[in-house]
């Protein structure tokens, strides 16, 4: 497998010029296109990720260490395939729309200001990580571990106590009726 250390990719087209695989430590891709690319079995260390395409990327037994994702369109990803060691990823202002999450140890991420509509976090574990600031519309959340993670200023949940793990997560007031939506409460001013 190929090395590559801190190299810097800009405006790339990676649909067209595939990516070699390889391992990447502490590069930066900015305003690259990878979508529909197969980066399966790369491993991504300390690398950010700044205005890219990475819609229905293939990820099977990627490693991402470190990595941090910003304003990136993110489309229909399952992370649920990738190399778990060391599994460790921020997001923010990205839209992860259909992504899935499913069953992974993600403790600690941070979704900031994203759009997570229809995202699979079932079986995940969040436990003390932040979602704030995200559009949850139809998120996916069963039996999932999410123990002290911040869900302030994120609308549009749907998250059932009575199947989750949320011992300490933590609500903003206009988010409270995501917590009671089995009930077909209404609540008015």
């Amino acid at each position: 497998m190929d090395n590559f250390e801190s190299k810097e990719y800009a405006n790339m087209d990676f649909t067209s010029i595939a990516l070699i695989k390889g391992e990447y430590e502490d590069c930066q891709f900015t305003n690259c296109n990878f979508e529909g690319s197969h980066l399966s079995q790369f491993n991504f260390i300390e690398c950010q990720f700044s205005n890219c395409n990475l819609s229905n990327i293939k990820v099977d037994h990627t490693a991402f260490r470190d990595i941090q994702f910003e304003n990136c369109k993110m489309l229909g990803i399952d992370f649920s395939v990738c190399n778990t060691f060391l599994l460790e990823f921020q997001f923010n202002n990205c839209q992860l729309n259909f992504a899935s999450f499913y069953q992974l140890k993600i403790k600690g991420t941070s979704f900031t200001h994203c759009n997570l509509e229809e995202v699979d976090f079932v079986q995940s574990t969040i436990e003390k990580g932040r979602v704030t600031d995200c559009n949850l519309l139809h998120a996916q959340f069963d039996n999932s571990i999410l123990e002290q993670t911040d869900f302030s200023n994120s609308v549009n949940f749907a998250i059932d106590p009575d199947r989750n793990y949320m011992n300490g997560a933590k609500f903003s007031q206009d988010g409270l009726l995501g917590l009671l939506t089995k009930h077909n409460i209404k609540i008015t001013d």
